[in-house]
């Protein structure tokens, strides 16, 4: 499994063409708090949140979770190499990893909303 650190992750984030970041997580925990940008992502959901995600298989798209302790980071990232997409990395420290570098996090985003829909569909 391919994996993307703190460091790695922020410079992918600033450059114009970012990745898509996917919190594997229960809702309640994405609401709570996600990093920027995010998209709630539940590993048993991915078929069917299928549709949202963009068309090109060769994305660049970063899974996370909880910390380097969580599995469903690689858990959401082995599904989504199911559905075809070829560019998945996990950031293994995941949310801990962030906070712990004070970075802020993000509250009550929701994925299926306007913007981030088309844009996932992109």
């Amino acid at each position: 499994m391919n994996t993307i650190d703190r460091t790695a992750l922020l410079a992918r984030l600033k450059s114009t063409k970012g990745p898509l970041l996917l919190e594997a997580l229960p809702e309640k925990y994405f609401r709570h708090g996600h990093l920027p940008g995010a998209w709630h992502f539940y590993p048993d959901r991915a078929e069917a949140l299928g549709p949202l995600l963009p068309r090109d298989r060769d994305a660049e798209i970063v899974v996370y979770c909880a910390s380097d302790t969580c599995k469903n980071s690689a858990v959401a990232a082995e599904a989504l190499m199911v559905l075809g997409y070829r560019n998945v990395r996990v950031y293994a420290g995941g949310k801990k990893d962030w906070v712990d570098a004070g970075l802020p996090l993000e509250r009550e985003r929701d994925y299926e909303g306007g913007e981030d829909n088309e844009r996932a569909s992109a």
